[in-house]
């Protein structure tokens, strides 16, 4: 017979499998991994990013479970809020560079647009560093640091309180140690299911790479993707878009 613990954890793990196909997930993966020229390179930043966000989770976790604590609702609604304006802003400048810019181009990575426009105002208050920021303004891109930090945003405002409050559960029922382990079964599942993602992004976007027109027919589909999840996500209705999975 199945014990509550038993099926605590199991549900920890699945709901944690559940999550890594979440919308958040499916935009990072593909941003990262659609701009890399070596499909080794790609693997090694999506997997970064997915273990930023474990990470981020593991301490979110680890307060719930230690502390006995629910995480307050309003900090998932700011950051949902947050996000939905980003992806906004990152989509129209996407969609910009693919109507008015070179037409044989790959357009930049979202990375690469933050790091460019962060330098543009930074030339404008400080002249004396425009040297050394324009030699490298053709060469932006993800980094391993970039990857992991963009993952550990994520995890911070991706989580929900009810996801969270499964490990506080699985620590009521058998103490610290079953809660983490409800924890650890939340994060494998989670890793797993974003290694299958990156591997798929990796392999349908190296595909695209030698057509320039057809990636960014890729580029143009993720940035209208961005634009819908992002309005979505600023009037605070992430709970009505369709589940994936």
């Amino acid at each position: 017979m199945t014990s509550p613990l038993q099926i605590t954890l199991i549900s920890c793990a699945i709901l944690g499998f559940r999550h890594g196909f979440d919308y958040d997930h499916i935009a990072a993966i593909s941003d990262i991994t659609s701009v890399q020229t070596k499909t080794s390179t790609a693997m090694r930043l999506g997997l970064l990013y997915a273990l930023g966000h474990a990470t981020m989770i593991a301490l979110l976790g680890s307060i719930v479970i230690l502390f006995q604590l629910s995480l307050p609702q309003r900090m998932d609604s700011w950051a949902e809020r947050l996000v939905g304006v980003t992806l906004i802003i990152l989509a129209v400048y996407v969609m910009g560079s693919l109507v008015w810019g070179n037409a044989r181009a790959v357009p930049p990575s979202r990375a690469a647009i933050i790091i460019r426009c962060y330098r543009k105002l930074r030339r404008k208050i400080w002249p004396s560093g425009a040297a050394s920021d324009s030699r490298t303004d053709d060469d932006v891109n993800y980094t391993g640091p970039v990857a992991f930090g963009i993952g550990l945003i994520h995890g911070l405002g991706a989580e929900t309180p009810s996801q969270l409050a499964l490990f506080l559960l699985a620590a009521n029922l058998g103490g610290i140690a079953k809660g983490a382990g409800g924890m650890a079964m939340f994060l494998a599942g989670l890793l797993i299911m974003n290694t299958l993602m990156t591997a798929s992004a990796t392999g349908l976007f190296h595909g695209a790479v030698p057509h320039p027109r057809v990636m960014r027919l890729f580029v143009g589909l993720t940035a209208v993707y961005s634009f819908v999840v992002g309005c979505i996500f600023l009037l605070g209705s992430s709970g009505h878009l369709p589940q994936l999975s």
